[in-house]
């Protein structure tokens, strides 16, 4: 970064030395600008005069009053310009206090828009040439009173430039911006789109082979015993088949991930049988945790484990959040015909899990994961305190189709 560019940094990140600076900067042309008469007695010549101390006060007023530009521009150009409007009646000759509001004019021009300049500018303009004329020393004609004209308008439309270069740069920039956000969410959207056209892919290709598989060993099992030759062929087939599968499915997922993905797990999935290691942790925490089952002689599928623990864990971290101290929780896991019933309970002062309660997403989470089984869940108060999770879910999952628009 060059040195200019270094200070043009420091000068935006303190905008009060800035305008102190341009206050200053002012001030020495005035003062300069006062000392010097531009006319003789024998026509258009340049000398030295010494100013009146008034007009040096009003300058220094003019000066002072430009530090707050910023911050009240429209009221800084009625101070400027009224500092200008008393030297035009009271300096002779004229000193530049006039500078000064063409500055504040240029300021309010570069932060308003263009009707509000027009209207100020040619209000300033009016007042400050008519003072010029008809209170100055000087006659009405005079070039002095004909440059105020030219200094103001010059203000007026070089701070309109400048806002409307402002508000170029930022419409481009802002153009910029949408469009690589745009970009941005177009490629994401067409990741998202192969991601799900890959998984469709790959859903009908393992439902293939999974239906081969099924059907090779329905075979198996019928002719096993009658006739073993067939069943050995059969089986060959499954193999063939599973490590068909297996492959399409490595090779689909290998493609689906990407070098930010975290390593997969190589634990298996939780289920009921670390219930009990789940509930010590819980009680480590804190939260007292009972539980009561009834289900260990059942055999239960895979994804209906993997939820009735996520459930569980869930209940009992927003029991853990929200119940309140003291509090105690109760889990029941029960076998009722063909589905298995999950209950969470505690006897806290709060709503564990409410949204007007935590803010999260907790009973959402298990209300979609329930939905995709075919259960059922209720959650809500209890009668004199406490909360209640309450899940039922089918020991037989079956695939379940979802409507466009139909809540999973």
């Amino acid at each position: 970064m060059s040195t200019l560019d270094r200070a043009r940094c420091s000068l935006k990140a303190h905008p009060w030395a800035l305008d102190a600076a341009i206050a200053a900067g002012v001030l020495v042309c005035m003062v300069a600008g006062s000392f010097v008469v531009p006319r003789g007695p024998h026509g258009v010549t340049w000398g030295l005069r010494t100013p009146d101390p008034l007009s040096l006060v009003l300058m220094f007023l003019a000066a002072v009053t430009l530090v707050f530009r910023r911050r009240a521009a429209r009221t800084v150009l009625a101070v400027t310009g009224a500092l200008a409007v008393i030297e035009c009646v009271t300096g002779d000759p004229r000193a530049p206090v006039a500078m000064s509001a063409v500055i504040a004019l240029y300021t309010v021009a570069s932060t308003t828009d263009r009707t509000t300049t027009l209207r100020v500018g040619l209000l300033t303009m009016t007042v400050l040439t008519a003072a010029a004329m008809l209170a100055g020393p000087l006659p009405w004609y005079a070039q002095e009173n004909l440059a105020i004209v030219a200094w103001t308008g010059i203000g007026a439309t070089a701070g309109d430039a400048v806002r409307s270069r402002r508000a170029v740069v930022q419409a481009i920039r802002e153009r910029a911006e949408r469009a690589e956000r745009t970009r941005e969410e177009e490629a994401r959207r067409r990741v998202a789109e192969e991601r799900l056209r890959i998984a469709r892919d790959l859903h009908d290709v393992v439902a293939h082979h999974i239906a081969l598989v099924n059907v090779q060993a329905g075979v198996a099992a019928h002719v096993m015993d009658k006739r073993p030759d067939q069943a050995k062929e059969a089986l060959a087939h499954v193999r063939a088949a599973s490590r068909s599968a297996l492959d399409e499915l490595r090779a689909t997922v290998g493609l689906l991930r990407q070098s930010g993905d975290p390593a997969a797990p190589t634990e298996p999935a939780p289920g009921l049988s670390r219930l009990d290691d789940l509930a010590a942790t819980f009680r480590s925490a804190g939260l007292p945790v009972d539980v009561a089952r009834t289900d260990e002689d059942t055999e239960l599928p895979a994804a209906v484990d993997l939820a009735a623990y996520r459930i569980i864990q869930e209940a009992l971290t927003n029991a853990r959040k929200h119940a309140g101290p003291g509090a105690q929780a109760q889990v029941s896991v029960v076998r009722v015909g063909p589905h298995i019933e999950v209950t969470v309970l505690d006897d806290g002062s709060a709503a564990p899990g409410a949204p007007q309660a935590g803010g999260g997403h907790g009973l959402l989470g298990m209300r979609e994961r329930v939905g995709a089984l075919g259960g059922t869940l209720t959650t809500g108060p209890r009668y004199g305190g406490g909360f209640r999770v309450h899940a039922i879910l089918p020991l037989t999952t079956q695939a379940r189709t979802t409507a466009p628009g139909e809540p999973a």
